[in-house]
């Protein structure tokens, strides 16, 4: 007996519409350790899965026209989980920046990391360094790699460094709004995300772009990571579509 295949959408469905696709899709990638334990495989092996379901999600975004991708790669509650699972997961970063960087180039990618990149690896940190740097003039899909991130200690970083302006005279509190707030974020220069997928089934944002996400839609999926496709990307892409985007103010009679 033959095992049928799924059909792989490449091109955007005719039942989504191109003019009402969000451009900025943020991802917390939840599920990869339980999708190993269900099949009896040690975590590692989820989280190896997992590369290969974000490398198609970007892809998709490049077939379906959406502009952004934003994946929460790594908490900074993280270091909290195992040594083991941590040291791999550092090492799988770093392979795959490797590994991948060169298709990314082909594939007109840019690639910017955001979060507290310090306390990494200086291999890993040089990995990241190159990625950013080969792909700064790219054109292509914007994919952003949360690492090391968290929303409040972004927030608190930002507000140190503008007090600190404040201190050496550089700014006034009157020149302080959200324009200027945004400035001194992890993501200055990058659109905040319309769409907020979670995998898992999780009822949370787990402290992932506090700021940025204060509009945007959120989509929760039972789906764990590794079995995420673009058949479940196409359903919260029907989902979005089917919202109405009032940003505050009334909605349509």
């Amino acid at each position: 007996m033959t095992v049928k295949q799924p059909i792989v959408l490449k091109d955007l469905p005719n039942d989504l519409d191109l003019n009402r696709l969000p451009q900025h899709i943020a991802v917390i990638m939840d599920g990869n350790g339980r999708w190993a334990k269900r099949r009896g495989l040690p975590r590692i092996m989820g989280h190896q899965r997992g590369v290969d379901t974000l490398k198609d999600l970007l892809r998709c975004c490049r077939d379906w026209g959406i502009s952004a991708l934003t994946a929460y790669a790594f908490s900074t509650e993280n270091w909290g989980r195992p040594l083991e699972e941590v040291d791999f997961l550092m090492t799988l970063f770093e392979r795959v920046l490797r590994r991948e960087l060169q298709e990314m180039m082909a594939e007109n990618v840019r690639i910017r990391f955001v979060g507290d990149l310090d306390r990494l690896s200086p291999s890993l940190q040089e990995e990241i360094c190159r990625s950013m740097e080969d792909t700064e003039n790219n054109t292509g899909v914007q994919f952003t790699v949360a690492t090391n991130y968290g929303g409040r200690q972004e927030i608190v970083q930002s507000c140190r460094a503008i007090a600190q302006q404040v201190q050496q005279g550089l700014l006034k509190l009157d020149d302080i709004n959200e324009g200027l707030f945004e400035n001194f974020l992890y993501t200055k220069g990058i659109p905040d995300p319309d769409l907020l997928i979670r995998t898992s089934g999780e009822m949370r944002i787990s402290n992932f772009l506090l700021w940025q996400l204060a509009y945007a839609e959120i989509y929760v999926t039972q789906t764990l990571w590794p079995d995420f496709d673009r058949h479940t990307l196409h359903d919260a892409l029907l989902n979005y579509q089917q919202r109405e985007r009032r940003f505050g103010k009334v909605g349509k009679a």
